[in-house]
């Protein structure tokens, strides 16, 4: 492809343009960012967080519809809008139409997929090494996941079924989550537990008892094979013998179950396990970590990072950036019974979200990222990226995986964001920095732009072959006999819808007719070229 001129004036997206080409055409804003119109009422959230703004000298800008539409079907089904969703959208001229494509996008079936697969990265669902679930269990856990997140399962319900369940790991998902974990010890599995559900992590304590005396909670978890291969029972062993942690005396049960808030349990009943003692305590709302973890690190996916920065470093000496608003957050969550999708709700109709990703000019930049004075630019997941390709292309990768197993079998056409398990080969996904699911922590995912993902955007066959053999694309070149100028005006529209989810503007349009013009021996190929150059711009690659 030879688009590179093209590709420097397309990419700069100018703030400002000339007059439009031809006013009859649909063009996008001036400001193809922000808007100054107030289309999102205040919400309680925001009245916490602009009046931390307030004290910064910053008071943001909304973003625009443009941009909007593409923000909240990326961050809410990690899909790109198609071109015609969002023609639609930025059609409609109700006030309260964001709101109306927030309730939609919640109710769709990707919704489920892609966020079983943020949960799959936190709970570590992998078929291999270092995880080592093997297939079957690894598709029962992402299906349990899933099912969850689709019929909207309450958190506490979530986390209880996790914690207390019993049975084979190729029938019953949640057992899995002490499968998954690589340190198998009661005090492994204590520190898996409060990564995931507490937010905290066991290195940064400094009560030489607490963990100890957690592990003892997990204690007599057992495991058992069973005559198919690979098939596991995790159970509650009441009559398991584990060493201390103190090795003295060298083997006995756990004597001392001490919560993490510092309670201790002197006694427990010989016919209940002690995780659903753990589990009745992890799930209160009087519990300081349980709804402080979900809600910190769902507002951390929105809005980029958390109210506590890392989602899951929780500590004293980690303080919340707004600590009335993490409050409020945990309260509303409390109220809607650990209904995910209604805290997601009220997030996402908040005008903090839909700010604008414009940076601010200041001195205390730092202080406005940690109060939320703009919303960050990140790259798209690898998920989300090539699924994003391959809507723009109508093209499909395939994913297969090294264990001969019919569980690993991917039906064509899978996109990335619903594969069930984090082995699956794809030399994109790793290329782009998929999470390798080992640890649970939200560092393992990587979103940082690297040269050599720029050289295979730019240059390699692989992303070559999906534009210029793409069906839907040599349909939309090849379409009626239409005269030149609307010909050329249908096409452009159209191919700016579908990867940037906006029209062009009137100098974008100029410059890519001034280029179609000289290459017009060329054919299609001048086209190709267009598409090729908006899907390496920065703002066909980055949520903004």
């Amino acid at each position: 492809m030879k688009a590179y001129s093209l590709l420097a004036i397309l990419l700069s997206l100018a703030a400002t343009s000339k007059a439009a080409i031809d006013s009859s055409l649909p063009v996008a804003p001036t400001n193809i960012f922000e808007t100054a119109v107030s289309v999102t009422p205040e919400t309680k959230i925001d009245t916490l967080v602009n009046g931390q703004l307030k004290k910064l000298g910053v008071a943001p800008m909304l973003c625009s519809d443009e941009v909007f539409v593409r923000r909240i079907y990326l961050d809410v089904i990690g899909t790109l809008p198609s071109a015609d969703e969002a023609r639609t959208f930025l059609r409609d001229e109700r006030l309260e139409k964001r709101r109306l494509l927030i309730d939609q996008l919640l109710a769709r079936p990707e919704f489920a997929d892609y966020w079983a697969m943020k949960w799959c990265d936190i709970l570590r669902v992998k078929a291999e090494f270092p995880v080592n679930l093997w297939p079957n269990a690894a598709q029962a856990y992402h299906h349990w996941i899933k099912v969850s997140l689709r019929e909207n399962m309450p958190y506490d319900q979530f986390v209880r079924e996790l914690l207390t369940a019993n049975g084979s790991n190729f029938r019953v998902g949640p057992v899995n989550f002490y499968r998954a974990v690589q340190n198998k010890t009661p005090e492994g599995i204590a520190a898996a537990v409060a990564l995931t559900f507490m937010g905290t992590r066991v290195e940064a304590w400094t009560d030489k008892d607490q963990l100890p005396g957690m592990a003892a909670f997990f204690s007599q978890l057992s495991y058992k094979p069973t005559r198919e291969w690979k098939e596991e029972i995790v159970y509650w062993d009441p009559n398991k013998e584990v060493q201390d942690a103190t090795n003295a005396p060298p083997v006995r049960l756990y004597t001392t179950f001490r919560l993490p808030d510092g309670k201790r349990i002197k006694k427990i009943p010989e016919d209940k396990d002690p995780r659903e003692l753990f589990a009745d305590w992890l799930i209160t709302e009087k519990n300081p970590w349980f709804t402080m973890v979900l809600v910190n690190r769902q507002w951390g996916w929105l809005l980029g990072r958390g109210i506590i920065h890392e989602v899951d470093d929780i500590r004293p000496d980690n303080p919340p950036s707004n600590p009335k608003l993490l409050a409020y957050l945990q309260k509303e969550f409390v109220n809607s019974r650990y209904d995910m999708k209604e805290l997601m709700r009220l997030i996402l109709n908040s005008r903090t979200y839909q700010t604008s990703s414009i940076v601010p000019r200041c001195a205390q930049l730092e202080k406005i990222e940690a109060n939320f004075g703009f919303y960050p630019l990140r790259r798209l997941d690898a998920e989300v990226l090539i699924d994003a390709i391959n809507r723009v292309t109508d093209t499909s990768d395939l994913y297969t995986s090294a264990i001969p197993e019919p569980f690993t079998f991917i039906p064509e056409n899978t996109p990335a964001i619903a594969l069930p398990d984090g082995s699956i080969t794809s030399s994109f996904l790793e290329l782009f920095g998929r999470s390798a699911r080992a640890t649970g922590q939200a560092t393992e995912r990587v979103n940082k732009i690297s040269p050599t993902q720029k050289m295979h955007l730019l240059n390699s066959g692989h992303i070559q072959r999906k534009i210029t053999t793409s069906p839907k694309i040599k349909k939309l070149l090849t379409g009626n006999a239409k005269k030149d100028t609307e010909r050329f005006s249908e096409i452009l529209d159209e191919i700016y819808l579908m990867t940037l989810s906006r029209y062009p503007t009137p100098e974008e349009r100029e410059t890519t007719r001034a280029y179609v013009k000289k290459g017009g021996a060329k054919g299609s190929d001048v086209w190709y070229d267009v598409i090729w150059a908006l899907i390496n711009s920065d703002e066909f690659l980055f949520r903004h």
